[in-house]
């Protein structure tokens, strides 16, 4: 097709679409579900201001050591101290309540991230799970003045004397607006305090009625799930100012709305596009952030697929050292550079071609050719923390070999993408089309033999080019290979390992050389990383959606391209500064919009309050009917 006809055949297509999303104005659906297990442990802490976590969570791949997430400085320190969960048991040392054990782990979506709304179902049996962890929760030992930070406001007795009644009413009221995310109804607050009231009026302990009842509001469906109070009615509508104070925390804190929010939200201003503003500045600026960051790079960046990579020992003996394989200081590199350029508001273009890294003393041996330019009396591997938890000291260096820096030659990529003997350039090319483009291939055929590791007899003199020919050869195959060899064979002189390479072990020349887009000719990695850098607007754009499909719990649709197309130039304008393009995800239509399926009875029931509190206290549960 000639070049003119493509371009007037896609101005009709987009016009096409144009016409059809302004027929609908509607939105994909999100639909109701449950907190996943990660914001389940972040809303306990914030509910009951806890000074530990609820349970180990081991999906956090990095953890802080010696408090260096400081956002509100706006600047990264030059040395950090991190752990890996990987690392071994160690890094799951960390205070949490005694005999509180987590409900099974919520994978990643095969379309997207851990939350997405598809898969976050609420079974029976996992309701009983949570029947029992709310209980489990504030029944623990832990569960004391030491730990509990609303301990007296909430638990502790109060003087004798007081109405005991609308003390009650004044403790709860406050703590299930927190809990339910809007202000609790009144009949709901007087069934609550009723309960407690005659509890302790029957001689029950007021702190162990306390309990029970904060057992209870974290076992309801008003805490447990996430939705949109679309009563019944189809079509697109706005969020109210609660339903966007939970759906702006949920995707920056992973969390509860704080009580700032809930305030702007119960006065009706948190739409209004200045405060709303405002308060995402603030936001990015706390330490909640964190929650953000512990959640959306690492599964973004597909970093669990690292923890299977097995080098073969024999050809990369160097992969293996100590008692900490290569990895698990890999994996940590490109998650601090995410940080680094969160916290100091740095351009997007930094995961591509960054100008600083951070790297640990044996990450930096295990580069070899492509050590950067760090003080060799830096160099640290392993250490010791409180505790006898192990903790790597990562110093920030200066990045001079553009065959370092950024995401796509991260280390940790290259090994992630390989298999134990050689590198798979299809899967390079397939990771590069989904994470930096947002536009994953299609699966292959199922009749497609897999190459192996070593060559076949006879194809020992061939490069990994030639030998991977056949597949191109399918008209089935023709399309993808077209779109994700250029991605994955740029990335060839890098081995199984992250090393750099001239030549394969036949001594032949390793062919990196192609065309990005058929536009964009490459003959070295410094060139690759200059076309992608031509085509910044179309990672803006898809890393957009990679934070959009995150912010909404849903696979991105039809009608959000438009949003994109928006948010991709707004952050254009601004030098692509990576808080410009959260801040326009957040301002954008399907961020501020809600859409009904029609289908919303169940949602309806929780509003009206059909659905009881899945609470063992009996009293509470009928009469929440």
């Amino acid at each position: 097709m000639k070049p003119e006809d493509r371009k007037r055949l896609l101005a009709e297509l987009e016009s096409l679409l144009e016409k059809s999303v302004s027929e609908t104005e509607a939105f994909t659906h999100t639909p109701i579900r449950r907190m996943n297990r990660f914001q389940y442990n972040n809303a306990v802490i914030d509910l009951f201001d806890l000074n530990c976590n609820v349970f180990t969570l081991p999906e956090r791949m990095m953890r802080e050591h010696k408090g260096y997430f400081r956002p509100e400085t706006g600047e990264m320190a030059g040395t950090v101290h991190v752990g890996s969960r990987p690392l071994g048991k160690s890094q799951m040392i960390e205070p949490r309540l005694a005999g509180v054990a987590a409900f099974p782990q919520d994978l990643r979506a095969e379309h997207g991230y851990d939350n997405q709304a598809d898969h976050l179902s609420l079974s029976p049996l996992l309701m009983e799970e949570f029947l029992e962890l709310g209980q489990s929760i504030t029944q623990s030992k832990d569960f004391s003045p030491k730990n509990v930070g609303i301990w007296e406001s909430f638990f502790l007795a109060p003087n004798s004397g007081v109405d005991l009644k609308a003390e009650l009413k004044k403790r709860l009221q406050p703590f299930l607006t927190r809990a339910f995310r809007r202000p609790v109804e009144e009949p709901t607050l007087e069934r609550y305090a009723g309960y407690l009231f005659q509890q302790i009026e029957s001689g029950e302990d007021f702190t162990t009625a306390m309990k029970t009842v904060a057992a209870a509001a974290i076992s309801s469906p008003r805490f447990l799930y996430l939705y949109d109070k679309t009563g019944g009615v189809e079509g697109a509508q706005p969020l109210d100012d609660f339903e966007l104070a939970s759906r702006l925390s949920f995707f920056l804190w992973g969390s509860l709305p704080d009580e700032a929010l809930l305030d702007l939200a119960a006065e009706g201003k948190l739409k209004e596009p200045d405060v709303l503003s405002s308060e995402i500045d603030r936001m990015l600026k706390d330490k909640k952030l964190k929650r953000f960051c512990d959640s959306f790079p690492a599964q973004w960046l597909q970093l669990e697929r690292i923890i299977s990579s097995v080098p073969d020992p024999e050809e990369f003996p160097n992969f293996y050292f100590s008692k900490y394989r290569d990895s698990m200081h890999m994996m940590l590199e490109p998650l601090l550079l995410f940080e680094t350029v969160l916290i100091e508001n740095q351009p997007i273009t930094q995961f591509i071609d960054s100008d600083f890294t951070y790297r640990s003393g044996l990450l930096e041996e295990a580069y070899g050719e492509l050590k950067t330019e760090i003080d060799p009396a830096k160099m640290e591997g392993a250490g010791i923390n409180k505790g006898g938890v192990a903790a790597l000291r990562f110093d920030r260096v200066p990045v001079t070999d553009r065959r370092n820096g950024g995401l796509i030659t991260n280390a940790a990529v290259m090994t992630m993408t390989s298999g134990p003997e050689r590198t798979q350039p299809i899967t390079r090319g397939a990771w590069l089309a989904t994470v930096i483009f947002n536009n994953p291939p299609k699966p292959p055929p199922a009749d497609v033999p897999p190459l192996g590791e070593k060559p076949a007899e006879g194809e020992e003199h061939l490069t990994l080019r030639e030998r991977l020919s056949q597949h191109r050869e399918r008209a089935d195959c023709k399309g993808c290979h077209e779109q994700i060899d250029p991605l994955g064979f740029a990335l060839e002189n890098y081995d199984p390992i992250g090393n750099w390479r001239k030549k394969y072990e036949n001594e032949r020349d390793v062919d990196m050389e192609g065309t990005l887009f058929r536009k964009h000719a490459f003959n070295d990695v410094a060139d690759f990383k200059d076309a992608i850098l031509a085509e910044k607007d179309r990672f803006a754009r898809g890393l957009a959606g990679h934070l959009m499909s995150f912010a909404l719990a849903r696979e991105i649709g039809p009608a959000d391209q438009r949003a994109l197309d928006e948010i991709a130039e707004a952050t254009a304008e601004d030098q692509y500064r990576i808080q410009t393009l959260l801040k326009n995800v957040i301002m954008s239509e399907p961020f501020l919009t809600k859409t009904s399926s029609g289908k919303e009875g169940a949602v309806a029931s929780i509003q009206q309050g059909r659905v009881s509190d899945p609470t063992l206290l009996e009293s509470v549960s009928q009469s929440d009917k």
